[in-house]
């Protein structure tokens, strides 16, 4: 117990610089022009400052340490990746998609603005991104930079993130076990393995340190989406910053509807544990990144 008590320490330590930095890049990005734009720039300021943990960043940060990478070029990346994560936050909030009105304890975009514009706030986010990716201040290799920007988009797209985003829209999408995996590799645990590789990326590290880092990665992203699917079964609404219950009252699919609460969290802790597995060839400190493992297990929001 001390010593999860000692990781979380870590992890939130971690996470508040993060979180700080990220803002403050952000805050920089973006800077309200003094045009009609300023609308379009508020909304993505309201979306992407503050808030949440910056859980994608931190793996980022925490792989490519174990390379000797840059510390500006995994915080740009992380950056980036923080950008496409609030771009899917604000679709999916709009009412064509789960018609939500909180996020992260405050307003989503389109109740803090219109429709139109969260669209835009979310189109305009997404393509920051690859600008941020692309721009040599991220590393000085344009080969690396070519990697980053064809992984991301890779993992963002049809075969990642949206595919799965498509798949929990439509009925047939998850109807059993084996579905509602296959639904959040792609929907979820796309991003966070592109977030551990990308470190590998960025520290031109042999495939083999890419596979293990993708392993853990996987195992991590199921481990946080059961940690998301207990939350919204039994979680307290203040503390998420956002709707809960939503999956029962949707009549969706999830991995605590198949195998109900206690089963699931044995199953996330199953996963945590493979997660760790996979660092064991690295033969260094990876204590944050079993740090954010054991956090899937302790999360309130």
């Amino acid at each position: 117990m001390l010593q999860q008590l000692e990781t979380l320490d870590l992890l939130d330590i971690s996470s508040k610089r993060t979180c700080s930095e990220i803002d403050e890049l952000l805050d920089e990005l973006l800077a309200p022009p003094g045009d009609a734009r300023d609308r379009l720039y508020q909304a993505m300021r309201h979306a992407a400052i503050g808030g949440g943990k910056r859980m994608r960043p931190l793996l980022v940060l925490a792989s490519a340490d174990l390379f000797g990478v840059a510390h500006l070029s995994a915080l740009r990346s992380g950056l980036a990746v923080e950008c496409i994560h609030v771009h899917s936050l604000i679709h999916d909030d709009l009412p064509c998609m789960d018609d939500d009105d909180l996020r992260r304890g405050k307003a989503t975009v389109h109740k803090a603005f219109d429709e139109a514009t969260a669209v835009l706030a979310g189109d305009a986010l997404h393509a920051l991104a690859f600008e941020i990716l692309a721009d040599p201040l991220t590393h000085s290799d344009g080969a690396v930079r070519s990697t980053l920007v064809r992984d991301l988009a890779a993992a963002a797209g049809a075969a990642g993130m949206a595919g799965g985003q498509i798949l929990d829209l439509l009925p047939e999408g998850t109807t059993d076990l084996d579905g509602v995996v296959r639904l959040q590799r792609l929907k979820t645990g796309a991003l966070i393995s592109w977030c551990v590789e990308a470190g590998a990326t960025l520290g031109r590290a042999p495939d083999t340190a890419r596979m293990n880092l993708r392993g853990y990665g996987q195992s991590v992203g199921l481990a946080f989406q059961i940690a998301d699917d207990l939350l919204d079964c039994e979680g307290d609404e203040e503390a998420a910053g956002k709707r809960l219950r939503k999956d029962e009252a949707a009549g969706k699919v999830s991995f605590v509807s198949l195998l109900g609460p206690e089963r699931a969290r044995s199953q996330a802790r199953v996963l945590v544990d493979q997660a760790k597995d996979h660092l064991r060839p690295f033969g260094k400190d990876v204590s944050l990144l079993r740090s954010i493992a054991d956090y899937a297990l302790a999360r309130d929001r």
